[in-house]
């Protein structure tokens, strides 16, 4: 090699897209649709609790992320997906496993975990107050499970710590929690915007937001021929693609007179 040679180009890593999610979420179906539609593009998963993923976002940890509301609008972006269902987590022998739903006055004698990480915003927590709130929600559920006391969360997080000796209710009056795509909206890039139609369900040929080059080299439609009878066809009463009400294949399209078999003419 001579002074004047340069070293060939290092080849640049593909592009990826790094989404956040909270406890709960399930990004599975939407991270499918990505693979399918963008297999060239990595989609690599960040685990975070709720309070952590407003910081993520901002640091630059992640392009996008499943995330619990309300956020700070000044700084974010954020579409709404989803509400989810307060419920109680008791024993199964508990009283409360007994109905199908209870109310938060239902809970006034009951000590009921307010766990540090709750995601629930409370006005003030129902129940009879621990001793001390546990760190986690995690930890909140191991004392359900030792008969100490019941904790609310969003039904997910009862599912995701579901245990074979607890059960849950709704709590039909309690605060609810709402889930939401969000992002930096000064960091909206392309990738985001794909994402965005992933969540939203656009196909790959919509023409909102970046999708695929798919969109621009959709083969152009025929033209729809005029009829050769003109517009008079159009007026006549009882004309169609079916033909009228008698005859032939016409008669496939008459309606029954009720949910039987057609009536017999006598």
């Amino acid at each position: 090699m001579t002074g004047s040679e340069a070293p060939p180009p290092t080849p640049q890593a593909a592009p990826a897209f790094r989404l956040a999610y909270v406890p709960g979420v399930t990004p599975a179906k939407w991270v499918r649709v990505w693979q399918e539609r963008f297999p060239d593009v990595p989609l690599g998963l960040h685990a975070v609790t709720a309070a952590e993923a407003s910081d993520l976002l901002r640091q630059g940890g992640a392009d996008a992320g499943f995330v619990r509301l309300p956020v700070d609008r000044t700084f974010f972006s954020a579409i709404p997906l989803y509400t989810e269902t307060t419920v109680v987590v008791v024993p199964k022998d508990h009283v409360i496993a007994a109905v199908e739903e209870v109310t938060v006055e239902d809970l006034a004698d009951e000590v009921v975990f307010h766990p540090l990480d709750d995601v629930l915003d409370w006005e003030r927590p129902p129940g009879e107050p621990a001793f001390e709130r546990p760190a986690t929600t995690a930890d909140a559920v191991e004392l359900v499970a030792a008969n100490v006391g019941l904790l609310v969360v969003p039904q997910s997080l009862a599912r995701l710590h579901h245990r074979k000796d607890l059960t849950y209710r709704t709590l039909v009056d309690a605060p609810q929690s709402s889930v939401a795509l969000s992002w930096p909206e000064e960091a909206t890039t392309d990738l985001v915007e794909d994402f965005i139609g992933v969540v939203r369900g656009r196909t790959v040929n919509s023409t909102r937001g970046r999708t695929t080059s798919q969109s621009t080299s959709a083969p152009e439609q025929p033209k729809r021929k005029r009829p050769e009878t003109g517009g008079s066809a159009r007026r006549q009463p009882g004309t169609g693609r079916r033909g009228g009400a008698t005859g032939g294949k016409g008669a496939k399209g008459t309606k029954s007179t009720g949910r039987g078999k057609p009536r017999r003419r006598s």
